[in-house]
């Protein structure tokens, strides 16, 4: 920021070292004093909105420099925007508040890495310094120093090392099943893929079988399936198997959890299997409230039994009872909307290969909805989307075992090409495991015969604007040997 003033006048100096108090005054460097100095820093910025600075202190600090003869270019007016802020707030002063304190938006054009955004941090964290982390009571156990901590709203950002610790430090007695699941559900909602903690929970499940019923089992297994992450404990599936068999008729809609979770670890075990299909526990689950939950969990069961069990010879989920599996994009997709990069990768789509050539979001059978969709000839090129039938039949004509994901299961002479976002958030919290709702997707589309090209949010990340982007995409579908324009038809 040195080099943007002028060799005249004093240098600034960076946030966080202090300058020679003017009258006085113990300050800092305030981003007022910063925009002051080079107002074309935020032209047509409306600055109270992003720069984090205090109205007393810069107020004080720009009257000092104009007592001791500071620059000139700190006693400029701030720009127009500025003014009409200050105007505005009716008091004179720069309205400051919580949301200036919360730092500049990554929106607003500056690069995040650049000088001027890290003195921003900076000051930030100087202005707003860290909570400490919350004390926990010195005589409380071990176990429940462990269950205070899970029910603490400011421990769900510490890191897992201290979970870690307090498990090692507890004796076997102290782990109940309520602490258990609490870890659990931590681990689920934070996306912790932490084998030593699940281990624990796998152990502790194995240890406790008889004394768990299959409500509490539901909620241990469930990180299990979430996180992809099937347990080195050898009795694991065993003692599921076991208690899916002992309580499979007492709580329909927890053992259809479990074997969800067990569905995407790809693990399904045939007897229980043999049960949910039965047509007296269909019945029965049929008049209960969760109706339509536990039939679109009977759909995806029937689906992947369909697919990656071709040596199951049981009953099966009948055609009326079936509904579509996921008919929408899923909520954490719709709640994250706004950081998805699925908008610039259709306006990328649409000026590369023009509306007509893809589908965005269409579901296909039996319920599985894609981000973006390409029917591709034979010879490679795409092919308008409104010419052909973006579905592939379903089930599909067949599906012999063993067979690669990546290959088709039909004599269609059309490709469909499925492109898969796959953004931070469809991984655990380390980024390289896919979560095992978005992993299990991906092995049905690829069994049905659709042929997937993943976008991963490191890719799309690293592209810096539309043209970019473009280029990107370009190379991504060229790989897989496509063509469009006039010469791909």
């Amino acid at each position: 920021m040195g080099s943007e003033v002028r060799s005249r006048e004093p240098a600034f100096l960076p946030f966080g070292e202090n300058l020679t108090p003017f009258s006085g005054l113990p300050l800092r460097v305030s981003i007022t004093q910063l925009h002051a100095s080079s107002p074309a820093l935020c032209p047509g910025l409306r600055c109270s909105a992003v720069w984090p600075a205090a109205a007393p202190a810069s107020t004080a600090l720009l009257s000092g420099a104009q007592q001791v003869g500071g620059p000139a270019s700190w006693r400029r007016p701030p720009c127009r925007p500025c003014a009409r802020a200050t105007a505005a707030s009716g008091t004179g002063e720069e309205p400051w508040g919580a949301a200036a304190l919360a730092g500049p938006e990554p929106h607003q054009g500056f690069p995040s890495d650049g000088p001027l955004m890290c003195a921003l941090e900076q000051e930030r964290r100087f202005r707003l310094p860290p909570k400490p982390p919350p004390t926990l009571q010195p005589g409380l156990r071990s176990g429940q120093r462990l269950e205070a901590a899970l029910s603490c709203p400011r421990f769900l950002r510490r890191p897992q090392q201290h979970l870690i610790r307090s498990l090692a430090e507890a004796r076997p007695e102290e782990l109940t099943p309520h602490v258990m699941v609490l870890l659990a559900q931590h681990l689920a909602r934070h996306r912790l893929r932490e084998p030593q903690l699940l281990e624990a929970i796998a152990h502790f499940l194995v240890v406790q079988e008889a004394q768990l019923s299959s409500k509490v089992v539901q909620k241990l297994v469930l990180p299990f399936g979430r996180l992809n992450y099937l347990p080195l404990e050898q009795q694991f599936m065993p003692c599921l198997e076991r208690i899916l068999a002992r309580e499979a008729g007492v709580a329909p809609l927890a053992t259809v959890n479990i074997l969800m979770s067990l569905c995407q670890l790809r693990c399904l075990p045939f007897r229980a299997l043999h049960f949910v299909f039965s047509p007296s526990f269909i019945n029965h689950v049929s008049g209960t409230p969760h109706a339509l939950i536990v039939r679109r969990y009977l759909s995806l069961l029937d689906t992947a039994v369909e697919l990656e069990l071709p040596g199951y010879r049981g009953p099966r989920l009948p055609r009326r009872q079936q509904v579509p599996i996921f008919p929408q994009p899923l909520i954490t997709d719709r709640a994250r909307c706004k950081y998805s990069h699925k908008d610039i990768v259709a306006e990328g789509l649409r000026q590369l290969l023009g509306e007509e050539k893809y589908r965005q979001d269409l579901t296909v059978p039996p319920g599985y909805c894609t981000d973006f969709l390409l029917c591709v000839s034979s010879s490679g090129a795409v092919l308008p989307v409104r010419t052909q039938d973006p579905f592939l039949p379903y089930p599909p004509r067949s599906c012999p075992q063993g067979q690669a994901a990546s290959q088709p299961t039909t004599h269609d002479p059309a490709q469909r090409v499925v492109l898969m976002l796959r953004e931070r958030w469809h991984f655990c919290r380390d980024g390289r495991v896919l979560l095992g709702s978005r992993a299990l997707r991906e092995r049905h589309l690829g069994l049905l015969g659709y042929q997937l090209l993943p976008l991963p949010f490191e890719e799309l990340e690293s592209q810096r604007g539309l043209p970019q982007l473009k280029s990107y995409l370009r190379q991504k579908l060229q790989a897989l040997g496509l063509r469009w324009g006039p010469e791909g038809g």
